[in-house]
């Protein structure tokens, strides 16, 4: 739980109340933040997740007091006709097409490059990257009917840092930043804009369960020019931002949200 619904001082963005907004990966972590930060603007908020009860839980405890209550979809990023069956779904559900998409599913599990076969390397980049490409697709033609929308992908600052043994997922990450600038560039005259998200090192139960222990969180913090974990509600923070007219002009970069990570 990221309580940035709770957060004193948060903005509020006007633009945001009532839009339409699908978070790939919502039921936890950094997806549950950007799905509690977008409720807590008032927008109609659809997301999807593999993980069925975490999900449903987090639907359950945002509707009470929401403007719109969050509606929830499970499903398996890999199987692309599932995805956009969900998006149709939820389109349904929350009365339009979706005007903001949050790509951030994604899975970092760790591997060694040895044992790497073919076949999990699709689906590694299943997981971490195709899925990311064909809700985008999915959503543009309803953008692009509106007048326009916004796409955010969430990136990783793994790739810029060289971390060991995920070589396949920062493989992907590191494409979503191109994904982006082409997506920003073919999407752009439609008024669509395009932006990653590079989130750092950032607490969330599974990084905890990663990183368990004192020398390892003394690391992180040594590495960051700010002597502070970042959280997933300053993810979701800079994604409203981005996901706002505030943002208008901003559009074919990345945006890093790390502590001064180096």
């Amino acid at each position: 739980m990221s309580d940035i619904s709770e957060a004193p001082g948060r903005a509020v963005y006007p633009s945001l109340a009532g839009k339409r907004v699908l978070i790939t990966g919502g039921g936890s972590g950094i997806g549950e933040a950007f799905v509690e930060g977008f409720v807590a603007q008032g927008a109609r908020v659809g997301f999807i997740d593999i993980a069925q009860d975490a999900s449903q839980a987090l639907a359950a405890r945002l509707a009470p007091g929401a403007a719109f209550a969050p509606a929830f979809r499970p499903c398996d990023l890999r199987d692309i006709d599932a995805l956009t069956a969900a998006i149709a779904e939820l389109e349904a559900a929350l009365g339009g097409p979706m005007e903001i998409l949050v790509n951030n599913a994604a899975n970092d599990d760790r591997h060694e490059v040895g044992a790497v076969t073919p076949a999990y390397w699709d689906d590694r980049l299943a997981v971490n990257l195709r899925h990311l490409f064909f809700a985008a697709q999915a959503v543009a033609p309803g953008m692009r009917a509106a007048g326009g929308g916004v796409i955010l992908n969430l990136g990783s600052i793994s790739w810029h840092l060289a971390l060991p043994d995920i070589v396949l997922y920062q493989t992907a990450k590191a494409g979503i930043e191109g994904m982006t600038r082409a997506l920003a560039r073919d999407l752009g005259t439609d008024n669509i804009r395009v932006n990653t998200i590079v989130p750092g090192g950032i607490k969330t139960p599974r990084q905890d369960a990663l990183w368990h222990d004192a020398e390892e969180e003394a690391r992180i913090l040594g590495t960051q020019c700010l002597k502070q974990r970042v959280l997933p509600a300053d993810v979701a923070a800079l994604a409203l931002f981005l996901a706002s007219d505030d943002a208008r002009m901003c559009t074919g970069h990345h945006y890093f949200v790390d502590a001064g990570w180096r």
